[in-house]
Formats: structure tokens, sequence, C-alpha cells
């Protein structure tokens, strides 16, 4: 089967490839990936993929079936959503919106996908049951393109396995990652305003600092960390964002923070957010000013389901050969799909995409991959699925 998948899958390459490119040069933000969902519908009906659209409105569910199409389902997820960032690679199919970019990947992921799907499409009198490609909106947003199609019934037929692959510039081209339980932190937005009384710098003594305010509570929240939480449950809590308009004699009246916060525990992730507010109200009623506290409820973690990581391991192995599968550690990043791997069996690995020159971080302006990542990447994925249902 292995060579099977690799012939069909460097037959569809070149397409593949042109799928990546132009999607990186077409990028959307979350939720309004319309011409991305219109580029996909059209390959899927260029191949007779049967597919829904409209799902969280971008959103689209192709199904391929196989013989016994009732027996059992996989799903296999891609995002699609890029970053609003403006790109600064000198490539052919560098961004052509100004100020989006994708710099996380999704183009790979979307292409691969789509690419796994052409491969699955010609080996359907293959297997027994039904696979699921989605092709999923608004990873990069609260709340969360994943958690919004599990509302409108993504799970509902209970898949006995669902996969996804996310580019990974640390990991040289040709390697995957895999981590079987908890793998990646939940995530939680925080935004704080501090009110005070403003005015002269040189007259503190007539007013209520609210940059003082916001300075403690900085300080002051650090000690959740390092002193409610038990030592051995990864917690991070950065402040990314401090504005205060004032200038060097003009204490201004408003100083606002933003925040993220992110563990792997989801009982300790709300007592955290209890004892933030309790610090940050008392220190500002303590010096006089107040302040209002809002945290929005991201991600949950991520979880890897031991036998389906184990299998979709073991499928890599053979697919790649054992020295190009690694081990994963844990990441304090976050990921939506961790919705779907906190209601249904999972496994969410990496894809190695790095040139071995120089690592080209995520989320930057400078992001790309080695696109020989996509030489793997869909015949991978295709493996993987019919390793969860052909024994």
């Amino acid at each position: 089967m292995i060579d099977q998948i690799k012939k069909i899958a460097s037959k569809h390459l070149a397409e593949t490839i042109k799928s990546r490119r132009f999607l990186h040069q077409n990028p959307e933000l979350s939720f309004k990936e319309y011409n991305t969902s219109e580029y996909i519908q059209s390959v899927l009906t260029k191949n007779k993929i049967p597919f829904t659209n409209g799902h969280v409105k971008t959103g689209i569910i192709a199904t391929i079936e196989g013989k016994n199409p009732m027996d059992h389902e996989v799903l296999l997820r891609a995002d699609m959503d890029a970053l609003p960032i403006l790109e600064e690679n000198k490539v052919d199919y560098c961004s052509i919106n100004k100020g989006k970019m994708h710099a996380c990947g999704h183009d790979v992921h979307t292409a691969s996908l789509i690419g796994t799907a052409l491969i699955l499409n010609e080996l359907k009198s293959n297997f027994d049951g039904t696979i699921k490609l989605v092709f999923q909106p608004g990873e990069e947003k609260i709340p969360g393109g994943a958690k919004l199609m599990i509302k409108e019934g993504l799970l509902q037929n209970n898949p006995q396995a669902c996969i996804a692959q996310h580019v990974y510039p640390d990991l040289p081209t040709g390697k995957v990652g895999f981590r079987s339980g908890t793998y990646m932190a939940s995530a939680d937005e925080i935004y704080v305003t501090i009110k005070g009384k403003g005015g002269h710098a040189a007259l503190p003594h007539l007013l209520n600092d609210p940059i003082l305010m916001a300075s403690q509570i900085v300080i002051n929240l650090q000690q959740i960390v390092s002193r409610y939480n038990k030592p051995d449950n990864p917690s991070v809590l950065s402040f990314g964002y401090v504005k205060a308009d004032g200038e060097t004699n003009i204490i201004p009246d408003i100083v606002t923070l933003k925040g993220t916060f992110r563990t792997f525990d989801e009982t300790w992730r709300f007592i955290a957010h209890n004892k933030m507010k309790e610090i940050a109200y008392s220190i500002c009623e303590a010096a006089g000013g107040s302040c209002d506290f809002d945290i929005k409820i991201g991600y949950p973690f991520l979880v890897n389901d031991e036998n389906i990581t184990k299998l979709s391991k073991e499928a890599a192995q053979k697919f790649l050969g054992e020295e190009n599968v690694v081990d994963l550690d844990l990441r304090m990043t976050s990921e939506d799909f961790a919705f779907i791997s906190q209601k249904s069996p999972s496994c969410f690995y990496r894809l190695g995409t790095g040139d071995g020159k120089s690592i080209r971080r995520l989320h930057t302006s400078t992001f790309d991959v080695d696109e020989k990542c996509l030489s793997i990447s869909s015949g991978l994925m295709a493996y993987i699925a019919l390793k969860q249902i052909v024994k």
C-alpha cells in the first residue's frame, strides 16, 4: 500500500505545490476565508470529490466513502486562515494581500489535505468506512473554528480517529514528530483596564497613578504561577501589551494591559483566573483606583490519544523510516484542534519543514517552508488515515 500511495502522491505533487503557492499568495484572515474556500471547492469539484460547504460560513467537509461507508469514520482536519502580518519574503508566491500572510503554515495544511483527498479518492475501493476531510476556518481566533464546527455537528458520527498535522520549522524536512498524551497548552486572553486619576507627573501626591497600579499588577500576577501553582504543572502568564498614552510629564487616567495565560490543568486554569482578578482588584483598590479585568476563555489543552497516536507513529515509521520519526516535547503554544481532541480520540503531529539553513519561526514576517515537505505530507496523512481502518 505504501508504494501505491507514494506513486499517487507523486502524480499529484505538482498540483499540491500549485495549491500551496496559490493559497500563500492569497491569504485571508480568520472566518473570512471566502476565496480560499472557493478555491478548495473548485479542486474538489474538478476531481468529483463530494463535499458540503458553508460550515461556519467558509468551512468545507469533503467525504470519501469506501466499500462500506457506514462501517466507521476517520476525520482529517486542515485549518485555512492566515495572520495579520505584512510578509517580507522575496518569493514569486509572496502574499498579494497587504498585511495578511500565511505565517503559520495553514497554506501547507490545506494544500496537503487537498493532496490527501486526491490520493484517498483513488483508493476508495481498497478500504471500508468513510474518511471525512475537514477544511476549517478560524483556527487563529477565539472562539476557534473547530469549536464552532463541533457545535454544528462535526463529531456527530463519533469518528474513531481524528488526525491533524502542523508544520514545524525546528524539524528538518523529511521528518515528523509525535507525542502521546498531553501535548499543547490551553490558552486564554487577558484584557485589563486600570483607571486612576492622572495629571502632572511632578505632582504625584495629587493623583492616583494607574501606571504604578499596572506595574504592580504585572509583577504581582507572576506570583500566581510561582507560588499558587503546583511545580509539576507547567503554566505561563505573560503580558505583551501595555498602553498608557502619557508623556514624560503626564500621568494618564487609564492604562490597558493585554496578556495570555496557558496551562495543562483545567481545574487550576479557572482557579488561576479568579486569583488574577482578586490580586488586580485589591491592588487598584488599595491605591484608590479601579480596574476592569476581562478573561476571554480560549482553547483547552490538546491531548493525543495513546492508541491513535501509537498507530499513527507506527504508520509514519513504516512510511518514512524509523530514523525520520521523532518524539516531541510539551509545548505552551495552543491549537483549537484541542476542542476535537477533548471529545474524540485524536492525534496531532508535526511535519518537519526546515531547510537546514536557518529556522524561519512561525508567526513572523519571514516565515516560509521547504516545499520538499509537500512530497511526504499528503501521502503520509493518507497512510495514517488508512492505518486507522485497514488492519
